[in-house]
């Protein structure tokens, strides 16, 4: 579990591959309900640049409109944290599914929210 739980500094040095279950979520063009996604992620060395399905993602330093991080080729703002055990990872004003990808589906019940699986356990 605390793996799940460490503070990602903008950086420290990480282990090359650095990876961790992440909660995703696009903000450009949909504010508070854009599409969200609970995934691995993998980090640089430097901690400062993340990887997920191809994408590349750098902190926004404070300056983000709506999220935290940007996607270094389009400029699209996303929403990017450590998933919450409760599942609320979503804004209070936002809604929609959150799509666990199937490569975390068991890691993530398993050792983010701490139970089985329900029956439609890609949903979060």
């Amino acid at each position: 579990m605390q793996a799940f739980v460490a503070e990602i500094s903008i950086g420290k040095s990480m282990p090359a591959k650095a990876t961790r279950i992440m909660y995703i979520e696009q903000k450009s063009g949909f504010g508070d309900c854009g599409p969200a996604r609970i995934g691995m992620v993998k980090f640089s060395h430097s901690g400062r640049t993340m990887y997920y399905k191809g994408k590349s993602f750098q902190s926004c330093g404070g300056q983000g409109i709506a999220g935290n991080y940007f996607d270094t080729k389009t400029g699209d703002e996303y929403w990017i944290s450590g998933p919450k055990r409760n599942g609320e990872d979503r804004h209070w004003a936002g809604g929609g599914p959150v799509v666990i990808d199937d490569d975390v589906v068991e890691a993530y019940w398993r050792d983010v929210r701490g139970c089985a699986p329900p029956k439609k356990s890609n949903i979060a």
